[in-house]
This record gives C-alpha cells, structure tokens and sequence, in this order.
C-alpha cells in the first residue's frame, strides 16, 4: 500500500467489514459511545475509531494502539467483505495530492501499471469520505468530517448524553 500509493509511514489502515459483531474481532473493548454511534449510524459513512486489541497488525493500528473500522451501506462490498473472512482493509485509491478515484476507470488511470485486479462497482455514490470519529475515550473527537456532518454528530452527542471534544 505505502509503495502504491506513497502512503506516509506511521498511517493507519481503515477495516471495512461485513456485519456489525466483525469489529469485536479487532477492538479490544466496545465502548458506550462505539455502541451508541455504531447502532444508529450502521451501516453507513460513519468510520469508528476504537482500541485496538493486541493481536491487530501494527499496519493496521501504525503503532497507535487503535483502529478504525467502518460497516459500510454498499450491499456488494459488505458481501465481498464476508466473502473474504469478514473484513478487508480499505484506503481512497488515489496518489497523493489527487483526488480519491470514483470510478474504476479512474481508478485504472491511476494506478493501471501496478495492480493486477480491479473490482468495479459502478461509480461511487459520493464524492465525500466517511466521517471519522475517534471514540477510544468517553467523549468522541473529529479525525475527519465527511459525509456525516459534524452538525448532525453535535445533535446526535447531544440526544445520547456524549459529548464531541
């Protein structure tokens, strides 16, 4: 990955994965708030941020002792994901500087030379990434605002009692 797209070392890797009880295999507790979020949010754009359990690749966590994990709303990767065991890793397929491709066509113009197989899956429903949260703690803190919005996050943190540092 870090030689195809020229990923910055020290990065981690997002895991999508095909039904909710997956992330209990990588997370080495489910807080409330990952519950909470992940029960009203999944499947859907909302990448979660939870602790890690020991035995997760260091590529996944790049040392931070966490890993993200998202169930995404696309029927047909959620089933290629259990196909594959449950879970795949998964980043933008763009080089740096670009914008994430939307389609395999770009996808292919990117990266054509390099890579031996590329699934099309029609062309990506948005132009926006997930939205990721970092709920290792008992308040959740904004790594990344996308699709979600941190407006209706803020009103979501406000039904259920949390708070968004």
């Amino acid at each position: 990955m870090k030689d195809l797209k020229g990923r910055e070392e020290g990065k981690p890797i997002l895991v999508v994965i095909s039904d909710a009880e997956v992330a209990e295999q990588f997370l080495a507790v489910k807080s409330p708030l990952f519950k909470e979020l992940s029960a009203r949010y999944w499947p859907g754009a909302l990448t979660l941020v939870g602790r890690a359990r020991g035995e997760v690749p260091y590529e996944l966590t790049a040392g931070t002792g966490s890993v993200g994990i998202r169930l995404p709303d696309d029927g047909a990767v959620r089933a290629l994901a259990r196909a594959c065991g449950g879970a795949l890793t998964a980043t933008s397929a763009n080089p740096p500087g670009q914008p994430p491709a939307r389609s395999a066509v770009e996808v292919q113009n990117y990266f054509s030379h390099r890579v031996a197989l590329i699934v099309d899956g029609g062309e990506s429903r948005t132009e926006q990434p997930s939205t990721v949260l970092d709920v290792t703690g008992s308040s959740a803190r904004v790594i990344r605002e996308g699709v979600i919005t941190l407006l209706e996050l803020s009103d979501t943190m406000r039904e259920i009692g949390a708070i968004i540092d």
